[in-house]
């Protein structure tokens, strides 16, 4: 699922979108997970209007509840907006329910995380209402606009840490045994993040030795992981982790079994930058989530002002798509996460991985 980017047309647009500068994003004041926040703003032309935003789950990531929702919340109420910020926490059904109260009560805007699909009826049924809708994060068919990171290139990156992870093993890529481990199918992102791996990949002469079925849900992947552990008989030189939950998961079944090998991984969760500290996990692709929030605020308040503002490129399903840029992580530049404030050196260097924190100069 390969999009068509316009480098020079997503400079000049990012430059447009970077005008309001960001709030610096606090990780404590998340709102309880499920929960739903109300914040008013100073006066101007947006006042009064009210921007109803949907969250998928708080388990595939702990982006959602830590990051996204404070974010949005103070980015809108800069710009005198309301905002009504629910989580449906993994319910396709939760997540229809909250959209029809949302819409009930009025929506000048909706900006939906889709969940298994879920949010292309409610996009229909918010456009049948005149009610913009922005798809945040994970592609939406029928939304006006799109933003996310490039997801095709989030997996390019993660498929090059596999060929440079095994390169430094001195293994030939093309006679590894590399084993996939995708994200949930019902997921836009999920195929994207495959797509562009596996071009990394089977470039390099890469073909996968296993495929576990596809799923963002820990448990679940550590299941299927555990089956293609045993299918295999442990003769597994790489791992393709689609995210670091994932790649967790996948960890965790290497370590029982006393077995180190390349994994990769996205988000830079707290997990995934431990994983890559105590050499676990090879990188992790980095996409600070305040790029996709602001971006998508300014958005916002064009729409909001009536105008219709053109995108760099379009998705796949053809909607207008603007694309963030993803950064690849490990220890040299994982400072940045930190200094960023989207991770926190204490829930990182605990005591397991003191040591290496002390070595890559995070204290």
């Amino acid at each position: 699922m390969k999009l068509v980017t316009k480098k020079a047309a997503i400079a000049a647009l990012m430059a447009g979108l970077a005008a309001v500068s960001f709030a610096g994003c606090n990780r404590d004041t998340a709102a309880p997970a499920g929960g739903g926040s109300a914040s008013g703003g100073a006066s101007g032309a947006a006042t009064g209007k009210r921007a109803c935003i949907i969250l998928p789950d708080a388990q595939s990531s702990s982006r959602w509840e830590n990051g996204d929702r404070p974010q949005l919340e103070q980015a809108f109420k800069a710009q005198g907006v309301e905002t009504d910020i629910q989580n449906a926490q993994g319910d396709t059904s939760k997540y229809a329910t909250i959209a029809q109260q949302q819409l009930t009560k009025g929506c000048a805007i909706m900006i939906l995380v889709d969940y298994n699909k879920a949010g292309v009826q409610v996009a229909q049924k918010a456009k049948a209402q005149g009610v913009p809708v922005i798809a945040y994060d994970r592609p939406i068919e029928g939304a006006d606009y799109y933003i996310s990171f490039d997801n095709f290139h989030v997996g390019e990156l993660e498929g090059q840490m596999i060929v440079d992870g095994l390169k430094a093993e001195n293994k030939d890529p093309a006679t590894a045994k590399v084993v996939y481990v995708g994200g949930d199918p019902t997921d836009g992102n999920a195929k994207q993040f495959h797509d562009g791996a596996d071009k990394v990949m089977s470039a390099a002469g890469i073909k996968p030795s296993f495929q576990t079925p596809g799923s963002w849900d820990p448990p679940k992947v550590q299941t299927y992981f555990e089956q293609a552990y045993t299918a295999t008989k442990g003769d597994i030189d790489a791992v393709w982790a689609a995210n670091d939950f994932n790649a967790a998961s996948v960890i965790s079944v290497l370590d029982k079994n006393g077995k180190k090998v390349p994994v990769s991984g996205q988000d830079a969760s707290p997990p995934g930058l431990q994983n890559i500290l105590l050499g676990k996990q090879v990188a992790t692709v980095y996409k600070p989530f305040q790029l996709e929030a602001q971006a998508t605020v300014d958005l916002a308040m064009k729409l909001l002002n009536g105008e219709k503002p053109p995108a760099p490129t379009t998705a796949a399903d053809g909607t207008p798509f603007i694309p963030q840029t993803p950064i690849v992580v490990n220890t040299e530049n994982m400072k940045k996460v930190f200094d960023d404030g989207n991770a926190k050196i204490s829930d990182v260097c605990t005591k397991e991985a003191a040591t290496a924190c002390q070595k890559a100069g995070l204290t």
